[in-house]
């Protein structure tokens, strides 16, 4: 049997008298935030929202209803809606109720645009008060367990979210006028391909067969460049089952653009005009803060190569240490501590360039910058470049440390593609949970022939942590996966 507070009590007393808690339907003619850029003397306005503050008074009372977009004033008088009705608001109404109101649009002595209320009607009961103290360190896993209540009471997430709605809304508006198309692509795979990751494997009971979700769309979509779609992009919610940190979770959103007849470079200055355009849009500037630093994204973008990049932090150069012994002999001759899920010796030749990287050179980054020339072990889909077959044609672009895009030139050449990926099972067959598998259905794709590619991909999450000033990517992320309390736990037993 369920045990209920005190105020949880009176609550549910209050809502037996009200004649009807729960109606249908209210009909609205103004959006809360719309009605607060209203000229004063509009009548006939009706809004509806959850009363977030409240003063209750003898014969006059202030509350405040609001939603996810704004928030406006309402004095509720007995002479304007009737001594029965007054006297049930004040009896029966409560902080988190959704209530309808009518009425007309003035400004008060103190510059606060509010309604005055000709009626009111009760939408919805809150069993249960808002909390009032919601935020502080104590309360953080709190805010992602009950966003819903976080959303209610803390204006700065509200606006993290809405940011977040706008950014994704302006990036398919961009793409749509450039000519790309959006298509969906599976989360139920048969190989964990289109990335080197560690996938999350699940059981398809009626096939009776395990599949892998999606560790990213890619190969699906170039698929889609093989059967015509010139310009193409998926904003796709990806899963990998690896470790979670500030920056990283399992489950999370990202968006990858490919275009035929396009090379790497091509998309290095595509993708700054397209972020350029939105954070401008989006800002009103180029000059934005994060983390107390003052990153400018005006301009042209440094490009550098991981060589020059680990040259700049190290005395570790990669021509000399171009083999995974010398490379892993180096790190421990010069003592660095490299955190990894798998050991170290587990990793191919590139992966260990990139959590070297990772470790000695990505943190010292503010301003944008497009990291190229990756190792070929590290970028199995990409294409070699033509100078030097060890690297790919790549470029990684990452602002304030944080990796924001990963893009390069495809490799359409299908015996190439097919020997990289023996490598990349080979890899994986040694300890190596991040490789790729072998995957005929694509390398058979490739067959049908392939014209020049470059593809793209972007974090949704991170970006938007980043251009939010988010210490943590749950911060923007509505209903984050949670470990589940005791009693969630005793539920499932």
């Amino acid at each position: 049997m369920r045990e209920f507070s005190e105020q949880e009590i009176v609550r549910r007393e209050k809502l037996n008298n009200i004649k009807q808690p729960y109606p249908e339907k209210y009909e609205i003619n103004y959006d809360i935030c719309d009605a607060c850029v209203l000229e004063d003397g509009v009548t006939g306005v009706k809004v509806a929202g959850r009363i977030v503050l409240m003063r209750k008074m003898g014969k006059m009372s202030f509350i405040t209803i609001g939603d996810i977009q704004g928030k406006i004033q309402v004095s509720i008088k007995v002479d304007m809606i009737g001594e029965e009705n007054y006297q049930e608001f004040k009896s029966n109404y409560d902080l988190g109720d959704f209530i309808g109101v009518e009425g007309e649009i003035f400004t008060t002595h103190t510059g606060e645009k509010t309604i005055r209320a000709n009626s009111i009607t009760f939408l919805g009961k809150a069993l249960k008060p808002l909390p009032e103290k919601f935020h502080g360190v104590e309360d953080v896993e709190k805010i992602y367990r009950e966003r819903y209540l976080d959303l209610i009471m803390n204006d700065d997430s509200k606006k993290k979210f809405l940011f977040r709605s706008k950014f994704i809304r302006e990036i398919r508006n961009y793409l749509d006028e450039k000519g790309y198309i959006e298509i969906e692509t599976p989360i139920l795979n048969n190989k964990a391909s289109g990335a080197t990751a560690k996938p999350f494997i699940t059981h398809h009971n009626a096939l009776d067969i395990d599949l892998y979700l999606r560790i990213a769309p890619e190969t699906y979509l170039k698929r889609a460049v093989v059967g015509g779609f010139n310009r193409v992009f998926e904003i796709a919610r990806c899963f990998r089952n690896e470790g979670i940190d500030a920056t990283h979770l399992q489950d999370f959103t990202m968006i990858e653009g490919y275009c035929a007849y396009y090379n790497y470079k091509d998309n290095m200055v595509f993708l700054r005009e397209m972020l350029q355009t939105i954070i401008y849009k989006l800002f009103g500037t180029l000059q934005i803060t994060i983390d107390d630093k003052e990153v400018d994204l005006s301009g042209e973008w440094e490009s550098v190569s991981f060589r020059d990049l680990l040259l700049r932090y190290s005395d570790i150069d990669l021509h000399v240490y171009n083999t995974k012994e010398k490379l892993l002999n180096k790190i421990k001759e010069n003592k660095i501590e490299i955190d990894c899920d798998v050991p170290l010796e587990s990793l191919g030749y590139g992966n260990l360039v990139d959590q070297l990287y990772k470790k000695i050179a990505r943190v010292h980054i503010v301003n944008p910058i497009f990291l190229t020339e990756h190792p070929v072990s590290l970028s199995p889909l990409a294409r070699s470049n033509d100078d030097n077959p060890e690297i790919t044609d790549r470029f990684q672009l990452v602002i304030n440390g944080a990796e924001i895009i990963n893009a390069y030139s495809e490799l359409v050449d299908p015996q190439e593609q097919e020997r990289r990926l023996i490598d990349q099972a080979n890899l994986k067959a040694n300890g190596d949970e991040e490789a790729m598998p072998m995957d005929s259905d694509y390398i058979s794709a490739m067959e049908c022939g392939m014209p020049p590619i470059s593809g793209w991909g972007m974090g949704i999450d991170r970006v938007v942590q980043l251009l939010t000033n988010s210490a943590n990517i749950k911060d923007v992320i509505l209903f984050p996966l949670m470990r589940p309390l005791n009693e969630d736990k005793k539920d499932s037993e």
